[in-house]
């Protein structure tokens, strides 16, 4: 989801607004927990323990596949895990930018991760349809995302669980680069709320591509959660930090992935504005 461009306040505000995850951090279904095989490859949160599978909703039953396979789900599960962790932090956020459109966004400087910045803002449309775009549509992204050349699908274990691999588009006068990533991405609905999150793994389905910077998703987590009030609008949620690798000062990084934020936001509002909800 990077995009290309480099561009920009508002008073600085140290709460973060929005969703309040407090009810998560009571919930049981985060305090049951299993260990299961470990992965290699990068890993910025830990893979056990980590809530059961069930309970985030991938339903995947550990006789049905492949150790590595149920290690893309431990990983997806331990960012996830992570996320929910994050999310309920309310001191030491500030704030980057506030865009006309009501797009906030945030930043800490945390453990492993290092600078994780939160966009929050509502979108016009119902939670089911974000899902639908974010998810299951996630190949199509480059046809209204013009900082992605590339996303395919490189394998779905159970129906909330993937392995994608995207690459970025090539941008005149972009500072960053070209860059390819390989993620698990996990989804997980509690009730009327979704969380999609994504995390950088390796597959033997997608080796280093020569000639290619292979960066890494520290962690993405989008939350959708319907607005009070209103299930006709959404209220978005995301969380991002990344190693874009390469020779990159932190500063020109930190300028990047904010404005990265924002513009995915408007291209995404443009893009559901002439989309029909299936």
């Amino acid at each position: 989801m990077l995009l290309c461009t480099l561009h920009w306040s508002w008073p600085p505000k140290q709460r973060c607004s929005g969703l309040d995850f407090s009810k998560v951090r009571e919930d049981p279904d985060l305090s049951s927990c299993r260990a299961g095989p470990e992965l290699r490859g990068p890993s910025y949160f830990a893979l056990a323990p980590v809530a059961a599978s069930q309970e985030h909703g991938s339903e995947v039953n550990s006789s049905w596949f492949s150790n590595t396979e149920l290690s893309y789900v431990n990983q997806g599960e331990a960012t996830l895990h992570g996320a929910l962790g994050i999310l309920q932090q309310q001191d030491g956020w500030q704030t980057e930018t506030y865009q006309g459109k009501g797009e906030l966004v945030l930043s800490t400087v945390l453990p492993r991760l290092g600078k994780v910045f939160r966009m929050e803002t509502v979108l016009d449309v119902p939670v089911d349809q974000l899902f639908y775009e974010l998810f299951e549509k996630l190949e199509q992204m480059p046809e209204w995302n013009p900082a992605l050349s590339r996303v395919k699908i490189l394998q779905r274990i159970g129906k909330n669980t993937l392995l994608s691999h995207e690459i970025t588009a090539q941008c005149p006068g972009n500072l960053i680069g070209q860059r390819d990533f390989v993620s698990v991405r996990h989804c997980w609905k509690k009730e009327t709320t979704v969380y999609l999150v994504g995390t950088a793994t390796h597959s033997e389905f997608m080796p280093m591509q020569k000639g290619q910077v292979r960066a890494e998703s520290g962690l993405s987590c989008i939350v959708l959660q319907p607005l009070e009030g209103d299930g006709h609008q959404t209220r978005f949620t995301w969380l991002l930090s990344m190693d874009l690798k390469g020779w990159i000062p932190k500063s020109i990084i930190n300028r990047v992935l904010p404005q990265s934020q924002v513009d995915f936001i408007r291209h995404l509002r443009r893009h559901l504005s002439t989309t029909a909800h299936p």
